[in-house]
């Protein structure tokens, strides 16, 4: 049924009389509040944990009990997930800077402006940081004293985590194009057009060469990270893709924006089992594997732990907000933030150790999860059952070409290391 916060609410009718249609780019990252929210996942280290919040501040505790380290405040909310590489912490956020501070004392190192919000994971490659921004600019810089070494202009805005995997800097843009960069220079090696723009709140995966990416064109895809040759691609519901997979005895698991884990086989991207959340019930986040069983949180602000072999849940643990924050794993304990204003640590049956409270209780803003989508009215019925046969079909090379005109680019035009075609 079609009720509540859909703007529905005066009326209710069946949602096979309505299909989902995205009425513009996606805008929902840009609009988050102010708060005590938690949306990055934690990360530790030499039994700490740390992680970034709505609140402006970088936060580290102990892991064993969850007291308070330090903390240091930023000039604006933390978007997105931190990362640490030799005793630096690392954080975007939406004033423009990424920071980079002493993970011992929690002390400010350096920070570099860009020209837009930062919503993405910084990552490494020898001694240079990377990290994108809504400027639309992918930079490098040195890490230790935060100067810029090159950056490369895309289409549009970036809102996505880069990886790193054997010299080259992988990432996606609001422009549709996937990229592919050399880490040391900035010179573009390919790009890969998908069907509309690319957002991921989590690091981009590779895994045996394979590289791992969603679109809001619905489609998560696998492509040869060296060449970007597609190998194959998955379509999910109607709510776009953000989030990545991870691997487990040559299964891949994927939760989707429309509420869905999926267990993928590796080689083909065919669907062996799904768990429903429920109906606009996002996840955006990389699940945890651990002993033949899988966690991860959802917008229904449950923690879940599933069987791996069947998609059974096994146990469920309620929180007060939805939780976008991807878990970590140490010892026997699982770790991950909440919109709720916290930091949880969770025993591997799912009871309760402690939990951490930002500085303030009061959750930051979160704009509708259909802000960017509306209902329309379905034309037929038998046109609705078709597409719904095709819905979480792989498609056919000839389907492909005929759904995108512009196929995957090698493109080589980026001579100079700062240079890309976007002026």
């Amino acid at each position: 049924m079609i009720s509540g916060e859909t703007g529905f609410s005066e009326f209710e009718m069946d949602l096979e009389e309505f299909e989902i249609q995205k009425i513009g780019k996606f805008s929902r990252i840009w609009n988050l509040g102010h708060g005590g929210s938690v949306i990055g996942k934690p990360i530790f280290l030499n039994e700490k944990i740390y992680f970034g919040c709505r609140d402006s501040h970088i936060y580290s505790v102990a892991a064993e009990t969850g007291k308070e380290l330090w903390r240091f405040r930023t000039g604006g909310p933390i978007a997105g997930p931190i990362s640490v590489f030799e005793g630096i912490v690392f954080a975007g956020n939406e004033e423009g800077y990424l920071y980079a501070v002493d993970v011992e004392r929690g002390k400010l190192l350096w920070r570099f402006r860009t020209g837009g919000e930062i919503f993405g994971k910084p990552c490494k490659y020898k001694e240079i940081v990377y990290t994108g921004s809504k400027d639309g600019y992918v930079y490098a810089l040195n890490m230790k004293t935060g100067k810029i070494i090159w950056k490369f202009k895309t289409g549009d805005m970036i809102a996505a985590c880069p990886c790193e995997y054997n010299g080259k800097i992988y990432i996606g843009s609001f422009d549709e194009y996937f990229y592919c960069l050399d880490a040391e220079t900035g010179r573009e090696i390919w790009r890969f057009k998908t069907g509309e723009e690319i957002w991921s709140p989590v690091r981009f995966q590779v895994i045996n060469g394979i590289l791992y990416f969603g679109s809001f064109d619905n489609y998560l895809y696998a492509v040869e990270a060296e060449t970007g040759k597609e190998k194959w691609r998955f379509r999910t519901g109607k709510l776009g893709n953000s989030s990545g997979p991870v691997l487990h005895k040559g299964v891949l698991f994927y939760g989707s924006r429309d509420g869905i884990m999926y267990a993928l086989k590796e080689e083909s991207g065919k669907e062996i089992w799904r768990f429903q959340i429920g109906e606009e019930e996002i996840i955006t986040q990389i699940a945890l594997v651990n002993d033949d069983k899988l966690y991860f949180g959802a917008g229904d602000c449950n923690f879940y732990c599933l069987d791996t072999e069947t998609g059974k849940e096994i146990w469920r643990f309620r929180t007060d907000g939805v939780i976008y924050s991807s878990p970590t794993l140490w010892k026997d304990r699982i770790y991950f933030g909440c919109w709720d204003c916290h930091l949880y640590c969770l025993d591997l049956n799912g009871k309760e150790l402690w939990r951490f409270a930002t500085s303030t209780l009061v959750q930051a803003k979160l704009p509708p999860v259909m802000e960017d989508f509306e209902f329309v009215i379905k034309k037929s019925v038998s046109e609705t059952e078709e597409k719904e046969e095709e819905k979480y079909e792989l498609t056919s090379l000839e389907e492909r070409e005929s759904q995108y005109s512009v196929k995957t680019e090698y493109v080589m035009k980026s001579e100079y290391k700062q240079e890309s075609e976007y002026k």
